[in-house]
């Protein structure tokens, strides 16, 4: 667990020098003070701005660059990259845009990226988990059943969904992990189903379906239980039929 879902549910979130800089930078480039081709202030600026060596804020610019969402040139400065080449995989890049506007297209997108992945997850699951993983699953089905709050809630139904993609046995499921994990965090962030005693009974009866399905056995049934899941959970945040 990236433990976004984790920290945002807490709020207890405390940075160093780095992260300061890394989130105030990453920040300003999504919400648009920074665009796209756009020259940042030089070193000395930054440095000043933030409060910090140079030698802190070297290391923060390295980490913008492994999150492509900038680039160094020599007698040029530091140029913010084009959003296609931003790794909207990564955890704080994603929460940086979930946190700047609620941006229903982009919220679409992300979970058009989890309706091409989860169910074929929940599919494989369904052919290659171990006795021992089909009772995890069910523990965290029971979880979500039974949890008393939102933050229970939201931990119990993030921890389903990493198991089923462990449960598939392939690796580059893992990361669809934070898709999951950002989509959880805006949907609680505006209703959660644990508010509501009848909706919690609802959604954890379907993520029950899921691992019922799974312990069947049964691909076809695991792929289409988890892609009601998944609308369902975008109809939500959209407030539309999908």
């Amino acid at each position: 667990m990236s433990g976004l879902l984790r920290d945002a549910m807490n709020k207890t979130l405390v940075r160093n020098s780095h992260g300061q800089v890394v989130e105030g930078i990453g920040r300003a480039i999504v919400s648009g003070k920074y665009p796209p081709g756009t020259i940042l202030p030089r070193d000395e600026e930054l440095a000043g701005q933030f409060g910090v060596s140079r030698t802190v804020l070297r290391e923060a610019m390295k980490t913008l660059s492994a999150k492509g969402m900038i680039v160094a040139r020599t007698r040029v400065g530091t140029r913010v990259c084009d959003r296609q080449d931003w790794n909207l995989f990564d955890a704080e890049v994603l929460v940086w845009h979930l946190d700047d506007s609620v941006d229903i297209t982009f919220l679409n997108q992300l979970y058009e990226m989890r309706l091409t992945m989860e169910p074929a997850a929940a599919a494989m699951a369904a052919r290659r988990s171990t006795a021992d993983e089909i009772k995890v699953l069910y523990a965290h089905a029971e979880a979500m059943r039974t949890a008393e709050d939102d933050k229970a809630f939201a931990l119990a139904d993030l921890a389903l969904h990493r198991a089923i993609t462990k449960a598939s046995g392939n690796v580059f499921m893992h990361s669809v992990g934070t898709l999951i994990e950002a989509a959880l965090l805006t949907t609680f962030r505006l209703s959660s189903p644990a508010s509501e005693p009848a909706t919690q009974r609802d959604v954890s009866a379907t993520h029950l379906r899921i691992v019922e399905a799974i312990a069947r056995r049964d691909p076809d049934a695991a792929k289409q239980a988890m892609r009601d899941v998944i609308l369902y959970g975008q109809r939500r945040i959209s407030g539309t039929d999908i």
